[in-house]
């Protein structure tokens, strides 16, 4: 029976594995469960304590498999030093750049992410924020909650048959774009890497960052590599439709945010910000209190099903790659490292 270690703190396995994954676990291997005296020390509000780096070499000795999650310290390539490391680096969270060396890739370790899953809850959460802003309901709640009642300067608008302008063809775009497909809208990607045959498997067709940041509905699904950064310019934002919606769930160094602001402001465009440049954003009270704004604080991901299942994600896949060599959904492509989030 192979051994799996699992290097996360007992409160971040409440928050990612749910009980038919330990028993699945339970059943299929060895399992060594980090305890609290594992941890760094104590959490904070939401966020569940950290695991002490000086814990990793003790749990995860011998292990075939190590299921890691936020909170799990970086995984030095030393863990492999011998040639008798773990064969699996299962990830029940996103984005694996920070968590290991990409020099183990390159010994035969099968990395695994549970970034697809969280893809899913990022789409919801880029439906919804398109939806509300486009029907103007922050406006209609506010005008209410004043006092008001039927509005005569401002109407909300349809998505169904719009043209939306999705920047980047990641896993967080292509759940957006399924959850779109009922809406008929014309949906319209920029990604240098997307090719004309990908692009017609997904129902898309494949722009220029200018047509796609000239859309009534612009969305961003970029990666947070050099040369995404300031990508959607001043310039950009400014060739935008008056009303258009934008939506930035990916990362906030990819939009000029101060551009941005400026014509929510000015009541030009409406937004839906989740990340930001830096984070926590730090802004004066007629930004906190535009009605054309929503904002949210990284969390377009989180949502309680969505975490809880994370766990289960990885591990159906681990479980068939340790069969049969399968590479599931949430195989991390070493070819790919380069562009990956």
């Amino acid at each position: 029976m192979p051994k799996l270690a699992a290097l996360f703190s007992p409160d971040r396995a409440a928050d990612v594995v749910d009980p038919a994954t330990r028993r699945l676990l339970e059943d299929r291997f060895e399992v060594v469960w980090a305890e609290a005296a594992h941890a760094a020390g104590p959490g904070s509000p939401g966020k569940p304590p950290a695991l002490d780096p000086a814990a990793v070499p003790e749990l995860a000795a011998g292990a075939d498999v190590l299921l890691t999650s936020w909170g799990t310290p970086h995984l030095g390539k030393e863990l492999w030093s011998d040639g008798n490391g773990p064969k699996v680096v299962a990830h029940a969270a996103g984005s694996v750049k920070n968590l290991i060396d990409p020099v183990i890739l390159d010994q035969g370790v099968a990395v695994f992410s549970a970034g697809p899953r969280i893809a899913w809850s990022v789409g919801e959460y880029c439906l919804a924020a398109m939806l509300t802003l486009a029907r103007r309901l922050p406006r209609f709640d506010g005008a209410i909650r004043q006092g008001g009642w039927k509005q005569t300067g401002f109407r909300g608008h349809e998505l169904a048959g719009a043209r939306v302008g999705v920047i980047g063809a990641s896993s967080t775009a292509r759940a957006l774009i399924t959850l779109l497909k009922p809406f008929g809208c014309d949906l319209a990607v920029y990604d240098p890497y997307l090719t004309d045959e990908r692009a017609g498997q997904l129902g898309v067709r494949t722009t220029t960052l200018e047509e796609a940041a000239s859309s009534p509905f612009l969305t961003i699904h970029v990666p947070n590599v050099p040369e995404t950064k300031g990508m959607i310019t001043r310039a950009l934002i400014e060739q935008l439709p008056d009303g258009a919606v934008v939506v930035n769930s990916s990362r906030g160094p990819a939009i000029d945010q101060q551009a941005l602001l400026d014509h929510v402001l000015d009541g030009r465009l409406y937004a839906a910000l989740d990340v930001y440049d830096p984070e926590p954003p730090t802004f004066d009270r007629a930004i906190l209190d535009a009605p054309n704004l929503l904002l949210s604080p990284h969390v377009a991901g989180d949502t309680a099903e969505g975490h809880l299942a994370l766990a289960g994600y990885v591990l159906t896949d681990v479980i068939r790659w340790l069969e049969d060599g399968t590479r599931g959904p949430s195989f991390v492509d070493p070819a790919a490292w380069s562009i990956a989030a």
